[in-house]
């Protein structure tokens, strides 16, 4: 006989629980509490019968007939429900993987984890088990496996936007380079957009809107003209590049907006790359089948080096359906106040979600292991 769990939590406190249940259940067999059940059904039904008028006939018989039903009852409720009868320990429980292999997700059983000893050796205790927990253990996960499921496999969005959120340049000389590429080349380039005005599409005006724009990229007379104006190491002085540029003792040269952006492991796309998880860049890419890892990896670059990632203060306002066209100065000061109180608020308020939504599965486990003592 088997018990599943689908949590490393579950899969350890499982034992521990009916280890020290089946400690609980020792103690009161040996100190007779275990029969306190029915020298109470015995008193009850004694006190029934003199409390019955004489009609009642025999009281005597009457009550000794109740007292057998109901000693009967108690014994096959402590038989099937108290005794521990089935053995269990670490080979019994299995952890449950059919629904991640469902989902295509590689979940590493607990033997295969960095706490393989603590999920393997538990001083070689075992325990018993009650038929009916068992029973109802092995109903219990059934049902609740049936219904996750005929859940659809999806990706968790509300987790990769908290990732994203959570993301930052750790570098500080990387943002610092950062922000020395916009002064030097989006600035410019951006300026130099607005003075020609040119026709683009919906696409391109989104594109535009931040530092690694494929438009200024790979439109003559953009990122190709425009250089650093601070030596860079990463790219040496090239006299033909750099020619009637300032030569430093550093040997740093002057690259093209277009080599410093994309040049190869050592451009700042690919260094600012480095910056993200490779896993969230991979379920970013599943979920986003439509777009090439490419695009992606651009996407999630575009959140990272936003101005409003690298604050503190990430609040972002949306119009509700409530909200006024023509509003007066109260209204304006009304919602100021309350958008920077949520935006205040959500400082605090989005991490913590995050974290006790991690810690709910841990909370689920102990309650459990409480019950089941």
């Amino acid at each position: 006989m088997t018990l599943y769990t689908t949590d490393y939590l579950e899969y350890y406190l499982t034992l521990v629980a009916w280890v020290v249940n089946n400690g609980i259940w020792s103690i009161l067999v040996a100190s007779g509490v275990f029969a306190l059940p029915f020298v109470a059904i015995v008193i009850q039904e004694w006190l029934k019968a003199r409390s019955e008028g004489a009609d009642e006939g025999n009281k005597g018989v009457l009550s000794s007939m109740r007292i057998e039903n109901r000693v009967w009852v108690a014994i096959v409720v402590i038989m099937f429900a108290g005794i521990p009868f089935i053995p269990v320990d670490l080979a019994t429980i299995k952890f449950e993987t059919t629904r991640s292999a469902q989902c295509q997700v590689s979940v590493p059983l607990p033997n295969d984890t960095g706490w393989s000893n603590v999920y393997t050796a538990l001083n070689d205790q075992s325990a018993l088990v009650p038929v009916w927990w068992f029973f109802m253990h092995a109903i219990s996960k059934a049902v609740t496996g049936a219904a996750v499921a005929a859940i659809p496999c999806g990706t968790d969005l509300r987790q990769i936007r908290m990732d994203v959120d959570a993301t930052r340049i750790d570098d500080p000389v990387l943002a610092q380079e950062v922000a020395d590429f916009t002064h030097d080349c989006y600035g410019p380039s951006r300026a130099k957009l607005f003075m020609n005005r040119p026709t683009l599409s919906d696409e391109q005006m989104n594109d535009v809107t931040w530092i690694g724009s494929s438009y200024f990229l790979d439109t003559p007379g953009f990122y190709d003209t425009y250089r650093a104006k601070t030596p860079r190491t990463a790219w040496p002085y090239d006299a033909t590049r750099d020619a009637g540029l300032a030569q430093v003792d550093s040997g740093g040269g002057y690259p093209s907006c277009r080599q410093w952006w994309a040049d190869g492991g050592q451009g700042l796309r690919s260094r600012l790359l480095e910056q993200v998880d490779p896993d969230l860049l991979t379920r970013v890419g599943r979920w986003a089948g439509f777009l090439s890892q490419s695009e992606v990896n651009d996407s999630v670059i575009r959140a990272v080096v936003s101005p409003r990632q690298q604050k503190m203060n990430q609040g972002a306002v949306y119009t509700d359906y409530g909200g006024q066209i023509d509003k007066t100065l109260p209204n304006i000061v009304t919602r100021g106040a309350s958008d920077l109180g949520l935006t205040v608020g959500s400082l605090g308020f989005f991490p913590a979600m995050d974290v006790v939504r991690q810690a709910l599965p841990m909370v689920l486990s102990l309650l459990k292991m409480a019950l089941v003592i």
